[in-house]
């Protein structure tokens, strides 16, 4: 059996993507215990994990929502094991509570918690710097700028939080995470043994939390010896000019230094908090002009310029806070480039702008079963008369709901929030409200809000589009999947809350499906459809070359009503020379397109391959 690159001996060189660079942290480490709940950028974690945790030796699940996961870890942790929680940044915000706590308990096994930022925000709902909530909770904060160094930190940062008792905050992003890399592989820590002692810090009643506060500071105390410090934290360059910086901004100084044919000295701080505040300030002190480059908001900046203030230190200081930095978005050569030359005093040739590139709407899988879904959806309302319908959605690939010709979309803050916004709706609204969730979106958030909605007797149709996997983030289990896992039965659930207008559908049968909307929307209370298809790409994987189908359009039986283009829109749909096309490499052989409500006139026929 071919050996895996991550599994490969110490000091044999791969190139590796950064959240594969993490995994050989994980393993190199000595960690028992990793848990997450997958969401981009960080997602590539846990399908390496759950490839090959068995050949590392670590204990790894999927687990519900990323609470959950942290609890798993910092229980582990608290048993003497080395624990590894990771997650995207919003799935900080849904461990926050738990997460809050992590300081007074500290850490008896190493306990790193990873967090996969997203500026630009590729595949967020928003653009948060968890840094601001490692500070906030007391947490060990490190900042890693490269894959060699992801892996590198991840272990320092076991080492670390095991030597002073208290849990790491790694933050990494998308541009670190998803870029590949040389690394050199290093040696395999021994694995702890498992010694739980019941400890009263582990139950934060006020009592043990109003005691936890004085350990907390003399751990945090304890991190920037120079044992650690050196280990995160370098400088280079000979220069009046300072500029501080971390993370993926890090990566663009240089080259933009040398475009600009300007010098500096460069501090590249790793470990964010807590600052080795007496380090940096002997830097400030011999510079007279200093900048900040960092991503996301100004974490290093707050922290230096108000000791500075307190010191009376006064400098040349530019940033974030003066307007200096850009406050949003990813950091890039350009961009680090324009920013300094208006630091130095440079004039620099304008580029010609980047020509406008039409911009390509985010569309479903061709053969997704939730383009049909939405479908019958559409339809049914409009054959209802439900003619100014609200329509919650979630995250998830059924978010893309929100797109024409669907434009079911009105409200999406965060996991779970189509059921909760859906009670708000129905407090107040006269529409009628049909909202969209997910099956790992509805075992994650979405079950305590139809709890609610239920109690309370809110009335709207929730259609949970059960695909049986989490699509979005590549092709995760849920607590539906099947073997070795034990299945939870969505519709078991529902009908626990309490819930009597359940309605079940195969969204590729679409005349059927019809029909079920249409009792559902008839209902004048609380009501769930479970429109339950496998993922297609989940589907094609299984599939043997064999059984695979296309589907092409008969152009004499073809009308040209173009209902297949404007209503039900498969990307393998497409117009040449007014006709209808569908394209071989892109259709997935579903079938739901030569359906009647689709294609009145049968113009479209399976073909074989």
């Amino acid at each position: 059996m071919q050996l895996d690159p991550l599994l490969g001996p110490e000091g044999q060189t791969e190139f590796l993507l950064g959240n594969e660079a993490v995994a050989r942290g994980v393993y190199e480490a000595g960690v028992s215990v990793a848990t997450t709940y997958p969401g981009t950028p960080s997602s590539e974690i846990g399908d390496i994990l759950y490839r090959l945790s068995d050949r590392m030796g670590i204990k790894f699940e999927f687990a519900t929502n990323e609470k959950v996961a942290l609890e798993i870890a910092a229980v582990a942790s608290l048993g003497g094991l080395r624990s590894f929680v990771f997650m995207k940044h919003v799935g900080l915000n849904v461990a926050m509570d738990s997460f809050m706590s992590l300081s007074g308990a500290g850490a008896k096994g190493g306990m790193v918690v990873f967090s996969a930022d997203d500026p630009s925000m590729h595949s967020s709902q928003n653009e948060q710097d968890n840094r601001f909530l490692g500070k906030f909770a007391k947490i060990i904060v490190i900042e890693p700028s490269s894959p060699q160094e992801l892996k590198d930190f991840v272990v320092s940062a076991f080492d670390l939080s095991e030597e002073v008792g208290h849990p790491v905050l790694i933050r990494s992003v998308t541009r670190i995470s998803h870029i590949r890399a040389p690394v050199k592989l290093g040696n395999l820590r021994e694995k702890r043994e498992w010694d739980y002692r019941k400890d009263t810090s582990y139950v934060l009643l006020p009592e043990n939390a109003y005691k936890a506060q004085t350990s907390i500071v003399n751990r945090l105390d304890k991190v920037n010896s120079s044992k650690f410090r050196d280990r995160f934290n370098i400088a280079y360059g000979s220069s009046s000019t300072l500029i501080i910086t971390s993370g993926a901004a890090y990566n663009y100084i240089d080259e933009a230094l040398q475009m600009l044919n300007v010098r500096a000295r460069i501090l590249k701080i790793g470990l964010s908090f807590p600052l080795d505040m007496e380090g940096v300030i002997q830097e400030i002190e011999r510079a007279d002009t200093v900048v900040f480059i960092e991503e996301g908001g100004p974490f290093l900046e707050e922290q230096i310029l108000s000791t500075c203030a307190l010191r009376s230190i006064n400098r040349k200081f530019h940033g974030k806070l003066n307007g200096a930095v850009p406050t949003s978005y990813e950091m890039d050569v350009d961009r680090v480039v324009g920013f300094l030359s208006k630091i130095y005093g440079i004039q620099i040739q304008t580029k010609n702008p980047v020509p406008n590139i039409p911009v390509r709407e985010p569309v479903l899988c061709p053969g997704c079963p939730h383009r049909a879904t939405y479908y019958v959806a559409t339809l049914a309302m409009k054959q209802k008369g439900i003619k100014h319908p609200i329509a919650p959605t979630d995250i998830g690939c059924y978010t893309l709901g929100y797109y024409e010709p669907y434009g079911l979309g009105d409200f999406c803050f965060s996991m779970g929030s189509s059921v909760g916004s859906s009670s708000g709706f129905a407090m107040n609204s006269k529409e009628k409200i049909v909202s969209f969730i997910g099956d790992s979106t509805f075992f994650h958030a979405g079950i305590p809000a139809l709890v609610n909605a239920y109690h309370n007797n809110h009335n709207f149709l929730l259609v949970i589009m059960d695909n049986s996997v989490t699509a979005m983030t590549g092709g995760q289990p849920t607590p539906e999947s099947s073997p070795p896992f034990k299945r939870v039965d969505i519709e078991s659930v529902v009908r626990g809350i309490g819930i009597r207008n359940i309605f079940s559908m195969d969204p590729y049968d679409l005349k059927n499906s019809l029909e079920t909307f249409k009792k559902a929307l008839s209902t004048d209370e609380l009501a769930v459809i479970i429109s339950k298809r496998e993922c297609a790409l989940e589907v094609d994987k299984k599939k043997p070359l064999s059984e695979l189908t296309i589907f092409q359009i008969d152009q004499d039986k073809c009308n040209q009503c173009y209902n297949c283009i404007r209503n039900f829109a498969c990307a393998a749909f497409y117009v040449e020379d007014g006709k209808v096309k569908i394209d071989p490499e892109l259709c997935d052989g579903c079938s739901v397109c030569s359906e009647p409500l689709v294609c009145p006139f049968n113009a479209i026929e399976e073909v074989k391959t």
